[in-house]
This record gives structure tokens, C-alpha cells and sequence, in this order.
């Protein structure tokens, strides 16, 4: 690819080329190269916005915990509308569509990532430890509606949702699981606490 072909927003459309190269091919495929082709520029161009690879890798991840923060604002508004179990397929399928299962593999598999991160996010696994908690949030404003039991053990819970939704939809061979299969998941550790149905 030619030197100067301007990006117009060049952070932007690495890390849209990198998450597209994520869901397509998963976290192997995901190297500069691969990521400046998919974006269709030098590999200079990745070189110019972050100091190396792993700068690059740990700015997709702040970003996409960023982005996280609308979905958790809708499913926290959608406390009280619809059932408790539909809002929370919704958000599972939502989350783990996306690029977040890639995400997770080169966090767990990228030392030199992990180490970058842990000066943000120093507990857990970035992005499953934003995601846990945006679910307990809505967990607790379902609780504070009287939609959950008012002794539901939240902060166990939201991770084990998390858990099942990431097992879900991590098998990339088989494809993702249909909406009843995240469904029937949800409605199975939520069963002893719903008070909706």
C-alpha cells in the first residue's frame, strides 16, 4: 500500500479493521499486517498512532470498554419493561456477538497485553470485569423494582451469567448459539430469583 494514503480517522479504522479481522478469523489472525491491510493502509500508518502492537491491542480494548458503557446505560434503562430474563439474553447475545470473545483470547493469551491493561484495570479480565458489572447493575434496578428477589446474591450472579454467555459463544467452529439457547441459560440462573414471570 502506498505511504500516503490519508485516513480520515485513522484510530478508528485500525481498530474497525482489527475487530473485523476478529469476528472473521479470530484472535492467530489478528497481527499489524493483517490489521493494515484489512484497513487498507501502510503498515507505517498503525506505527505512527501507537508506539508498537501491544499499545495498539490495549487502545482497542480501552475503546471497545468505552463503547460498553452505552449498552450497560440501555439495558439499565430497560429495568422494569419486558422480562428480566429477555432484557438479559439481549444483552448476552449483544456482548458476545460482538468482538468481545477475540477480545478476551489475545487478553488471555498476550502477556505483554495483560501487563498493559492491569494499569487500568489492575482486577480480572478487562472487558468480562466491565461487563459483570454492567449486568449487576441491571440486576440490582431489577432487585430495587422487586422484579428480583430482594436476597439475590448479585455479585455472584452477574459473573456467572458472564461465564455462560462467554462459553456460549466461544466454540467458533459450531457457530453462535440461537437466541433460545442463551435464553434457556439465562432463564436457568436466574430461575431461583425472578420474580417476573
Amino acid at each position: 500500500m502506498p505511504t500516503g494514503v490519508h485516513l480520515r480517522d485513522a484510530r478508528k479504522q485500525l481498530f474497525d479493521a482489527a475487530e473485523r479481522i476478529l469476528l472473521r478469523a479470530g484472535p492467530n489472525a489478528l497481527t499489524s499486517r493483517a490489521v493494515t491491510t484489512e484497513a487498507g493502509c501502510a503498515k507505517g500508518v498503525l506505527h505512527r498512532h501507537f508506539a508498537d502492537f501491544d499499545d495498539f491491542l490495549a487502545e482497542l480494548v480501552q475503546d471497545r470498554i468505552e463503547q460498553l458503557g452505552d449498552q450497560a446505560t440501555a439495558l439499565r434503562e430497560s429495568a422494569g419493561t419486558g422480562t428480566v430474563a429477555d432484557n438479559l439474553t439481549r444483552a448476552l447475545t449483544a456482548l458476545f456477538e460482538s468482538v468481545a470473545v477475540g477480545i478476551v483470547s489475545l487478553i488471555v493469551f498476550r502477556d505483554e497485553l495483560r501487563t498493559r491493561l492491569r494499569r487500568t484495570t489492575p482486577t480480572g479480565i478487562p472487558l468480562v470485569t466491565e461487563a459483570a458489572a454492567m449486568i449487576a447493575s441491571y440486576l440490582a434496578a431489577e432487585r430495587d423494582l422487586g422484579r428480583i428477589a430482594a436476597d439475590a446474591d448479585i455479585d455472584t450472579l452477574a459473573p456467572t451469567l458472564i461465564g455462560g454467555g462467554h462459553l456460549a459463544f466461544a466454540d467458533r467452529s459450531s457457530g453462535p448459539p440461537g437466541t433460545e439457547d442463551v435464553h434457556r441459560m439465562v432463564t436457568t440462573v436466574i430461575a431461583g430469583v425472578a420474580r417476573d414471570a
